[in-house]
């Protein structure tokens, strides 16, 4: 993710990133520039449509209209994308919260002489994180894993590796229960956070695995083309070559807004302007650590 000062905003104007779309879309704002000099071309020397502007200006207020109807799917399109993004970033705030409370109550619960037992949540509670990074990308890395009794060795073939991690640590917590180092009633307070473990990663595979629907995705790309295809006819009859500016400003401005909605509808990935997730996963084991250390 982009870490950015917002309040200086006239540097990012300027600044054109690897992932900025006008860098990206440059090629495909030429070929568009092409194409309406081509149509100039076409209109100005070969074609005799002079005395026929009424037909021009209502043809443009036919392409305004349909521009107004693009605008609104773009804008939904938009809004749907963050949405998901959002979610996610709630998601992940709420896993903070949860390694937190979890590693707070293990260290007040479990006796410092056991060690072994604290020693497991430690390194555990941010395995978790990690995996859940990784399983989100569909990525197989374990050097990430802090091994504790052989955990990384068990969950190495498996696919669903954050899944098994709070298998783990439900057996730990019973075990405890078992030997009488904690009650009945404690065990369910940590019981509350490895649930809430397992539905923050349902929560965010429910939004990896739900796209946007395709016909919905499909239609709005197909509007955007035959629009952009047909700005230029347009823009020709009153700004003749002038009509390649305005004609490759229009197409950038709307598929840029489609691109970004593409990179942000699924938060969990490596793009520019996904969560922060590797981040977020080093704070939970920082601040985990912190709480057993003290």
């Amino acid at each position: 993710m982009i870490e950015y000062n917002s309040k200086v905003w006239f540097r990012h104007i300027v600044n054109f990133r690897r992932s900025d779309t006008f860098r990206v879309l440059l090629p495909e704002m030429l070929i568009v520039g092409a194409y309406t000099a081509i149509l100039t071309y076409i209109h100005d020397d070969y074609l005799d449509i002079k005395g026929e502007e009424d037909a021009f200006k209502s043809a443009t207020i036919v392409h305004s209209s349909l521009g107004f109807v693009l605008t609104l799917l773009l804008v939904f399109r938009t809004n749907s994308a963050y949405d998901r993004w959002w979610e996610g970033r709630k998601l992940w705030g709420a896993l903070v919260n949860c390694s937190r409370n979890l590693a707070i109550k293990i260290n007040a619960l479990v006796p410092e002489s056991n060690s072994e037992v604290r020693e497991f949540f430690k390194r555990m509670i941010p395995n978790f994180s990690f995996a859940l990074k990784e399983h989100l990308r569909g990525e197989v890395r374990l050097d990430e894993l802090e091994d504790v009794e052989g955990m990384v060795a068990k969950v190495t073939d498996k696919n669903q590796k954050p899944n098994l991690l709070i298998q783990e640590m439900y057996r730990r917590s019973k075990q405890l229960v078992a030997n009488q180092e904690i009650s009945s009633e404690e065990q369910l307070i940590i019981d509350k956070e490895l649930k809430s473990f397992a539905d923050i990663m349902g929560g965010c595979e429910r939004i990896l695995k739900t796209p946007i629907p395709y016909s919905y995705n499909i239609f709005l790309k197909k509007f955007i083309f035959f629009y952009i295809a047909s700005v230029p006819i347009g823009f020709v009859a009153y700004f003749s070559y002038w009509a390649i500016l305005p004609a490759m400003f229009v197409f950038y401005v709307l598929v840029s807004l489609e691109i970004i909605a593409e990179e942000i509808e699924d938060p969990f990935g490596l793009d520019a302007n996904d969560l922060p997730t590797q981040k977020i996963s080093a704070t939970i084991r920082a601040n985990v650590r912190e709480v057993f250390d003290n």
